[in-house]
């Protein structure tokens, strides 16, 4: 391999090498920057104060619906989580429709107890939209066993539909009409 010195002089090599320096220093130096941006990211998601960067990211508007549930704030919550069921890849978007279901299924447990009628049909409205928002999620991702052991638990709580005509009885059975008594 013979390089001709004519064609490239040394102050062109050692120019070309010093601007390739500068060029790899300053993508280090934002690369070391984004680093420095996400670990205080994770560290005002995790105590639950707002970030000084991304807020408007995906992750951060989940982050922070994340944090107002974990916190039994369901209505802010609800609020952010469905602004983000509109956007994202479908594992985020089953995520979030996980997560409304568990505030659902949350807040259920929370209410209940009681003969009440109107305790009794709030706890069955929300056992009905935690079952929606689990399904929504299998729909969207149907790999998630937890979602999958969540939405059993809730069909499992969900009253049976109650018989016509057969009153307020727990579980009233079916009715067998048109059936003859006796042995054929």
């Amino acid at each position: 391999m013979n390089i001709s010195l004519k064609s490239i002089s040394i102050k062109k090599l050692t120019t070309l090498l010093i601007i390739i320096a500068i060029t790899a220093t300053a993508g280090i130096v934002m690369e070391l920057n984004r680093v420095r941006q996400i670990n205080a990211f994770n560290q005002a998601i995790s105590t639950g104060k707002n970030p000084h960067t991304d807020k408007q990211s995906y992750e951060a508007k989940y982050a922070t619906a994340y944090w107002l549930a974990k916190n039994e704030r369901f209505k802010e919550a609800t609020l952010l989580y469905s602004q983000l069921t509109q956007k994202g890849e479908p594992s985020q978007k089953a995520a979030v429709q996980h997560n409304i279901g568990n505030m659902f299924f949350l807040k259920a447990l929370q209410v209940s107890g009681g003969n009440d009628s109107k305790i009794r049909d709030e706890v069955e409205y929300l056992l009905m939209q935690a079952h929606s928002s689990y399904k929504q999620a299998l729909k969207q991702d149907n790999s998630n066993w937890g979602t999958r052991r969540n939405l059993d638990r809730v069909i499992t709580l969900l009253p049976e539909n109650p018989t016509p005509g057969v009153g307020e009885s727990d579980s009233p059975g079916l009715i067998m009409g048109n059936i003859p008594n006796g042995l054929p």
